[in-house]
């Protein structure tokens, strides 16, 4: 493959597909050059459908550098000799290097769709430069109200792919105007304080330019696009990964003062397919069943292979296998109070575990309903304990989460194998009395509430527990697991190979190779 700057998208304008009810109904206009743009309202909206519908491809890669590298997943057949096992083991173990495939298409998929957004932001006169983002003319005729409903929606979707990036591969290429293959050859990686500057001045834009309209329930086709509390929440969460939660808290207020969204009384009911983009779902990639070409592919993978039909129509891959750890973590007591958030997350067929949280009826393979959540509501209130941090509020937040997930109020028992809120008395033994304590309580609790949801690495990263919760998860499944694998290895040289470099992936060698003109730095470690 070639150089990601010189990829030219090959996708073509479809017809709309009047049934389908999602954001996801029609490809880009992608066969223009780099100095021709959209030019009227509907090719830029229909441009930008395309850019939302780009966001499913890598998901289809992102539980592989999240996930499986965290105490959630494993590569669940120790000795297995497929292909792509070896490859799950690579990120499962940290013994990857800077040839992946998968770290290379993850990267690949993303900035092909960061290039389409890109012409959408050039045709409505989107200037990025010197820590600032502004709207201008463009090419596109429209009003200016459609002018930053559009400009505010793609800005918001390549800041959300900058904020991968770069929690993933530290400073990336900044790539903020559609450029040719010999311009590309002179972009370079920029620091990541640079790479943040402008991921903040789109989501500052985005918020500005979006309608501040509250949450109401809908169906239409527009049911899903980027609002001003989506930008709010992923800006605050920008925030709050840069250790700046002073500023992450007012937008989290806001969000949670007056967008209308809020809690649903049950867990399961936030990932029905039958009521999506409810009030709990602040964005999501959507997805949409039916022969299209826009299905979610999480149901098959994530499925046990030999499973038939019994999990899901046409049979799984087995990925994505969820720990052990994780499985007991979950408090299911045998009397009292039980976590619902485990049946709708996981579930086991032939003693085997597996991801349920994307699974619903299909009728081809590969092909599921099920929308994947970005930014929930829940998330808004956890990340508003985070950024206050020890406290009675938000211990109070942590209890409203674990409230909707079936916790009781403490009288007795045994706290540790039971399902209750966390006692406000501090003379209670069990109640939370330090910031360590905290931080624990609330890792744990988003570890439950987010699981498979892509959140667990950036949590760990985000507050610096990555490298000892990793390492505890390889001692605690070693004998279970690890310790099968052929050639063997000990515990202390699996640990070994997480270091801190290792937290971030490498920058594809195939992009280190491609460009004969600059010299692109490697991420230490590889």
């Amino acid at each position: 493959m070639r150089n990601l700057h010189y990829i030219t998208a090959g996708l073509v304008l479809c017809l709309s597909i009047v049934s389908c009810k999602k954001v996801i109904d029609i490809d880009p206009i992608s066969n223009v050059g780099v100095d021709s743009f959209y030019k009227t309202y509907d090719q830029t909206k229909t441009a930008l459908t395309g850019s939302y519908n780009g966001m499913q491809k890598p998901l289809e890669f992102e539980w592989m550098l999240t996930d499986l590298r965290t105490d959630n997943s494993k590569q669940g057949v120790a000795n297995s000799s497929a292909a792509i096992n070896f490859e799950f083991n690579d990120l499962d173990m940290f013994t990857l290097n800077s040839s992946h495939d998968k770290v290379y298409q993850y990267w690949l998929v993303t900035y092909k769709n960061i290039r389409s957004i890109n012409y959408v932001l050039k045709s409505l006169g989107v200037v990025y430069t010197a820590g600032k983002t502004t709207v201008g003319e463009g090419t596109a005729k429209m009003t200016p109200e459609q002018r930053n409903q559009l400009a505010g929606e793609a800005l918001f979707l390549r800041a959300y792919h900058y904020f991968n990036l770069v929690r993933l591969y530290g400073g990336v290429f900044l790539v903020t105007d559609p450029v040719d293959p010999e311009q590309s050859k002179q972009i370079n990686r920029v620091p990541l304080a640079e790479c943040y500057q402008m991921i903040e001045a789109d989501l500052v834009a985005a918020k500005n330019l979006l309608s501040q309209t509250a949450f109401t329930p809908s169906t239409s086709a527009d049911a899903g696009r980027a609002n001003t509390w989506a930008a709010r929440a992923l800006l605050a969460k920008v925030y709050l990964t840069l250790h700046r939660g002073a500023e992450a808290l007012p937008l989290l207020d806001e969000v949670i003062n007056t967008s209308g969204y809020g809690l649903l009384p049950s867990f399961a009911d936030v990932f029905s397919i039958n009521n999506e983009m409810n009030k709990e779902i602040l964005f999501a990639v959507r997805f949409k069943a039916g022969g299209l070409g826009l299905g979610n592919l999480m149901a098959n993978n994530f499925a046990p292979t030999s499973s038939g039909s019994a999990v899901v129509n046409g049979d799984g891959s087995g990925y994505n296998f969820p720990t052990n750890d994780l499985d007991v973590t979950y408090k299911t007591p045998v009397s009292g109070a039980i976590d619902s958030r485990k049946a709708v997350t996981m579930a086991k067929y032939s003693a085997k575990l597996y991801v349920k949280k994307f699974t619903s009826p299909v009728l081809v393979k590969f092909d599921a309903e099920n929308d994947f959540p970005v930014l929930r509501y829940t998330d808004v209130l956890l990340m508003k304990a985070e950024a206050l941090g020890f406290g009675n509020t938000s211990l109070e937040l942590i209890n409203q989460v674990r409230s909707r997930a079936g916790a009781t109020d403490y009288t007795s028992g045994d706290f540790k194998t039971g399902f209750y809120k966390y006692p406000a008395d501090s003379a209670n033994p069990n109640a939370i009395t330090n910031e360590a304590q905290f931080l624990a309580a609330l890792l744990n609790e988003r570890r439950l509430e987010f699981a498979f949801e892509n959140q667990r690495f950036f949590d760990l990263v985000r507050t610096d527990q990555a490298i000892a919760v990793i390492k505890n998860h390889f001692a605690i499944e070693f004998d279970s697991h690890y310790k099968s694998y052929r050639p063997a290895f000990t515990l202390a040289e699996l640990q070994a190979n997480l270091t801190p470099e290792k937290l971030l992936l490498p920058i594809p060698q195939r992009e280190l190779d491609a460009n004969d003109q600059l010299k692109i730095t490697q991420n230490p470690g590889y």
